[in-house]
């Protein structure tokens, strides 16, 4: 029985110093985040594909058992759409290797306007991809959640592939205006979509976005803490990230938040302690 919890990111400035000790050399930030996270997204191989230098220093700072969920790079996903870009994907699943284990999904995350008449190219893509990684499908286009033919369509595209549909539960963010900068940031980025909480496979994954208040983010988890031991009960194995527009506290609310799945599963593994803050010393 396995529940991980991660960020969006594993630096993240308003972090050290409070939650991480600082300063730390880039070879030893991702393993301070790992003492309280065992999963992360890997949201900036969205950007560009990292050498592969840096993805074996990922590996040397994590157990094997800690989860990377990784985006395809943009070019393939959103430029290509799926379709002429076996280079690209060939150099980043190459990129990838030395994460060995850790790579828990490879994240396919599609524009919003990758609607269920390009559903062919999903299937097309996933077809063609190595049975050596799992792969979960985030899409954004609001039929995939308005039409129940669309939804059944997608899903059947990835139950076919053994892949997972990745929500992005906004619906916190949305439920009121913005009261904060980086909330107002939010509302004008983050996709406006439905809640979706049916798990495809043995190892759903789940992107949640709250407020910058700590309490209003707490109380729009209630439904995943409840989904999330169900899925335990069933004998899956989730992933659950938190964000919250700012990130500020992001850490301490992924611990919180399993924190509260345990309560409801006292037999499920705490997570260990984190890292002091500050180095700890003979004298």
């Amino acid at each position: 029985m396995r529940l991980h919890v991660g960020c969006a990111m594993w630096t993240h400035a308003p972090w050290q110093g409070r939650f991480l000790p600082s300063p730390l050399p880039q070879g030893e930030r991702l393993r301070a985040y790992a003492s309280w996270c065992d999963a992360v997204e890997g949201n900036t191989t969205f950007y560009a594909t990292p050498a592969r230098s840096s993805v074996e220093s990922w590996a040397r700072q994590t157990d094997p058992s800690f989860r990377f969920v990784v985006k395809l790079p943009k070019p393939i996903t959103h430029e290509r759409r799926l379709t002429g870009a076996e280079e690209e994907l060939r150099t980043f699943l190459e990129a990838m290797e030395p994460l060995g284990p850790r790579a828990h999904a490879l994240w396919i995350q599609l524009p919003g306007s990758f609607a269920p008449t390009d559903l062919g190219a999903l299937a097309g893509f996933l077809r063609g991809l190595p049975r050596s990684h799992r792969y979960a499908v985030e899409v954004r286009h609001r039929a995939f959640f308005d039409d129940e033919r669309s939804e059944r369509q997608l899903e059947r595209v990835l139950a076919d592939a053994g892949a997972e549909w990745i929500p992005f539960d906004t619906t916190t963010l949305f439920q009121s205006p913005p009261t904060s900068d980086a909330e107002r940031d939010a509302w004008t980025k983050k996709p406006r979509v439905p809640r979706r909480s049916r798990a495809l496979t043995d190892r759903p994954i789940v992107r949640y976005l709250g407020r910058d208040s700590t309490e209003r983010t707490v109380e729009g988890w209630r439904h995943w803490v409840g989904t999330v031991a169900g899925w335990l009960r069933e004998g899956r194995s989730p992933t659950v990230f938190v964000h919250t527009p700012d990130n500020a506290d992001a850490l301490p609310l992924a611990r919180r938040f399993h924190d509260e799945v345990r309560a409801e599963l006292p037999e499920l593994d705490p997570l260990p302690d984190p890292l002091p803050v500050e180095p700890l010393t003979l004298f």
